[in-house]
Order: C-alpha cells, then structure tokens, then sequence
C-alpha cells in the first residue's frame, strides 16, 4: 500500500500542477470556456493510459509461468529506465514548466485551434501518467497487487488531487522545488528496489542461471513471506537472503543515480529561459 500511495503521490502531484497551471493561465486570461478542452486532454490520457495498464496484466496473465517471470522482470528494467529519465528530467525542468505551459497555451489560443489544446492537455499528463502505469505495474508484479495495493494508489491520486486544488485556487504554497527534489530521492530508492527484484524474476525465468553467493540471511529476523517481508520487498526490494548480483546492482544503481540527482548542477532549460525573456520584454 505504501509503495502504490508514494507512487501516485508524486506521479499525482506531477500531472496536478500540469493541469492547475493549464486552467490557472486560461483564467487569468479569461478563457475559462476552453476548460472543457483541458478535461478532454485529461480524460484520454487517463484512457490510454488505463488500456495501456489493463493491456499489461491481460498480457501477463495470460502467458506461459516462465514467461511471465521474464515479461515482469523486462518490465521492470524498462520501468527503471524510464522512471530514472522522468526523475531526471523533472528536475530539470521544474524550473521553467509553469513559463513553457503558459507559453504553449497561449500559443494554442492565438491559433484558435481547439485540438492543440486537447494534445497539449493530454501529452502533458500523458507523459506522467505512462510513468505511473508503469511503476504501479512493475511494483504489483512482486505480488503486492490486492485491494491494498490499488486503494494505496487511489488515496495517492486523492491527496495529489487535493494539492492540485489548492494551487490552483492559490491557498496552497507548495515548495515544488523541494518536493520533487526529495521525492525524486524516493522514486530512485523505489527504482533501486525493482532493479534488485528484476533480475530474480529474470532468474525464475532461466534467463539469468547464477546470481552468486548470498553473504547473510535474515529470514528468521523478517521473512520475506510473511506480511512486513512482502511490504520491503515491493517498497525497498528486501530480500532476507539476497544474492550478490542483487546487492551490488541495488547499491551500485542507488549510489551513482542518488549522487548524480542531487549532485549534478540544474541549468535551466533553455527554451524556458527564452520564453521567460520574451515575455519580460513584451511586458
């Protein structure tokens, strides 16, 4: 539950601020009929985004045990891949997301094109929303995918829904900054827990046939079946007697994609940059 809720929490927050910086311009512009317009754009991102999901376990419950070993352990490296970029990438550009949304708005509007505001609504979330597919199934792949698990992302969308609103009606300051900076840190410890846990689905399924010794063993201390063993399992990859090749991929991953998110020097997108400069001078 915990790993859903964080996930959506942050993926959820994300897409809030997209659209609360959508319909905040289109207010302050007086243009609140085109609302319907980012709804829309809404609503089939959600929907591909959904098929997507739905396609995802359809496709794995259908499949030979073997092969459904190795599908959940690609997809979990897939899942590493892209969530390391978007964390990445967010951080980036968070700095001028809020100038290059109201940029493209406006854009769309002075076009009077309908459509582009759809696209522009549905890509923008859409890219957020394929990330939270994504985790969520990867993270339901270690067997955490009951009730608990779906109603921990429900109260995440919930409380990241919440957060949106209150941007959007500005009685919320949220330091957006700080908050994908930490949680950026959250989803790649979650990330380094899928690394670790993808290569013994890969090993389940005969494609990896050794993953070395395993230097301890804490099953008498908290097994990895029972209830708490299954929760750090899915939320920090715990493994009461992990494998060499786990540990070294999990803090090995940990160490260089930590140190390179916090350490590596944020430059401002330059097309933000540019927008920001253009409106200045107009103004």
């Amino acid at each position: 539950m915990a790993f859903s809720f964080l996930v959506t929490l942050r993926e959820g927050v994300e897409m809030a601020l997209i659209v609360a910086i959508l319909l905040g311009y289109l207010r302050s512009v007086g243009q609140k009929r085109h609302f319907r317009e980012i709804w829309m754009g809404v609503g089939v991102a959600a929907g591909i985004c959904l098929a997507i999901g739905v396609s995802l376990e359809v496709a794995s419950a259908e499949m030979d045990k073997r092969v459904v070993e190795a599908f959940e352990g690609f997809a979990m490296i897939f899942a590493v891949a892209v969530l390391t970029g978007m964390a990445f990438w967010m951080r980036r550009q968070a700095a001028g997301i809020s100038v290059e949304l109201r940029a493209q708005m406006s854009e769309a509007l002075n076009r009077g094109s309908v459509t582009a505001l759809v696209l522009l609504a549905a890509t923008s979330v859409g890219r957020e929303g394929l990330e939270t597919t994504l985790f969520l199934f990867a993270g339901s792949a270690n067997g955490s995918s009951g009730p608990e698990y779906w109603l921990g992302g429900a109260l995440g969308f919930g409380v990241a829904a919440g957060i949106g609103l209150g941007i959007y009606h500005g009685t919320s300051r949220v330091p957006l900054k700080q908050f994908f900076l930490v949680s950026g840190v959250g989803v790649l410890v979650l990330a380094a827990g899928l690394l670790a846990n993808s290569v013994v689905k890969l090993y389940e399924a005969a494609i990896i046939t050794n993953l070395g010794a395993r230097p301890w063993d804490t099953e008498g201390l908290i097994s990895i079946t029972s209830t708490m063993g299954k929760f750090l399992n899915t939320l920090l990859g715990y493994d009461s007697a992990p494998s060499m090749l786990q540990i070294g991929l999990y803090w090995g991953y940990l160490t260089l994609a930590v140190a390179a998110f916090l350490l590596i020097p944020v430059r401002k997108p330059a097309g933000a940059a540019a927008i920001a400069a253009s409106h200045s001078s107009s103004a």
